[in-house]
């Protein structure tokens, strides 16, 4: 398997798929690369290079006691693009994703990346204060976190239900799609689900956002409970300079499952651009 090296010595196992131009693919909380395969297959038989990897402490890469906040986190991104020799990439970030792909911006100055993707983003701030109104009561995560520490399984069995949308859509995804999702989220270790939870909760990306110097695209879903899209879509896409926002109605927050043909076309438009 491949493995990329960071510079704590934490392993992150990535894919790299086909050949062409780069497109890197950064997945959500709590799941793994494994969460993009459909789109990565996609993009790689449109002739791209696709590379999804990994966060530390999820799926097949290290569990670290620390290393959890999002500079370390764009370090590992800039990590992965050292270590594959990825050039005039496009990143594609999804919900915790995102952030990272904004502090990898302003952090490495946007190295080597010619277009950035937000999907259900975390970006610009979920937290809800007096000026981020629109954000999520610090209540919600303090819920999040006691219930993950309690009975993480049982909180999982829940949560997947709003992260898929199965309480807004008509059509809704499989039992099996909802059983896999639950057992790649049991395979991260609890530290690192309590504190990316914690960081993607807290992170003020607003300063990252002026760094997006490159073509950017904000998909949010208009139903989306888990990033509401006033938190996430919408003002990111008002803050960033050369954004455009494509909003999918009645869409939840994991559309590469519930949106997935729409959401690889839309992907592959921006990228042949």
């Amino acid at each position: 398997m491949n493995y990329v090296t960071t510079k704590d010595n934490s392993k992150l196992y990535y894919k790299d798929w086909g050949a062409g131009r780069p497109v890197i693919l950064l997945h959500g909380w709590p799941l793994s690369s494994d969460s993009w395969d459909d789109q990565a297959m996609a993009i790689a038989a449109a002739g791209y290079r696709t590379i999804a990897y990994d966060r530390r402490g999820f799926g097949r890469s290290s569990q670290p006691w620390t290393g959890y906040d999002y500079d370390t986190l764009a370090d590992d991104l800039a990590a992965v693009i050292e270590h594959t020799g990825a050039q005039d990439a496009v990143l594609v970030g999804f919900s915790m994703g995102g952030g990272e792909v904004a502090r990898y911006m302003s952090r490495h100055g946007g190295k080597n990346v010619s277009r950035a993707v937000l999907v259900s983003s975390v970006v610009p701030y979920m937290l809800k204060t007096e000026d981020n109104p629109e954000g999520v009561d610090q209540s919600v995560f303090d819920e999040m976190a006691a219930a993950m520490k309690a009975d993480r399984a049982k909180f999982f069995h829940g949560f997947f239900k709003d992260f898929f949308g199965v309480s807004v859509l008509a059509r809704s995804v499989s039992e099996q799609t909802l059983e896999w999702a639950w057992g790649t989220a049991m395979q991260a270790s609890l530290k690192a689900t309590l504190e990316s939870a914690k960081s993607f909760a807290t992170t003020d990306f607003r300063p990252d956002l002026a760094a997006f110097q490159v073509p950017t695209l904000v998909i949010h879903g208009a139903d989306d409970k888990i990033v509401p899209i006033d938190a996430g879509g919408r003002p990111a896409a008002r803050a960033i300079g050369n954004a455009t926002l494509i909003e999918y109605d009645a869409a939840p927050h994991r559309r590469q499952v519930t949106n997935k043909d729409q959401l690889t076309r839309d992907l592959l438009d921006f990228i042949r651009r």
